[in-house]
């Protein structure tokens, strides 16, 4: 269902040591995931799902990924870049730009149009 369309909340980031106590409260002190639930205000299907992680990888299974985020954004926000800074820059923009080009996309002009050619033909007309 997701979240109501219009409303802007930020996500909550839950910390393992947050996680490890909801998840105890279900398993060790015998609360319903229920009652937990509505007291963190958070959906079932997420207890759930932290609860089954618990008993599938123990605590191991509660930590949180490492997303990536965009590579480019630190250098787009500088105004003045070092000249190891633009190098490393260019060295971004052209490593993405090969990896389109692997899985058959190119680019025109500054980049804003891509362009997906679905062929594997080398020489496509």
């Amino acid at each position: 269902m997701g979240r109501p369309k219009g409303i802007s909340t930020p996500r909550r980031n839950w910390s393992k040591e947050e996680k490890l106590k909801a998840v105890k409260r279900v398993l060790d002190n015998h609360e319903t995931a229920e009652d937990v639930r509505k007291e963190l205000n958070i959906n079932s299907g997420l207890l759930h799902a932290w609860i089954q992680k618990y008993l599938n990888d123990g605590e191991k299974g509660l930590v949180n990924k490492i997303k990536p985020g965009n590579p480019l954004a630190k250098y787009q926000s500088k105004k003045q870049l070092t000249d190891i800074e633009k190098l490393e820059y260019e060295n971004m923009k052209l490593r993405i730009e090969n990896e389109r080009l692997k899985k058959g996309y190119w680019v025109e002009g500054d980049g804003q149009v891509v362009i997906f050619n679905g062929s594997k033909k080398k020489n496509s007309k």
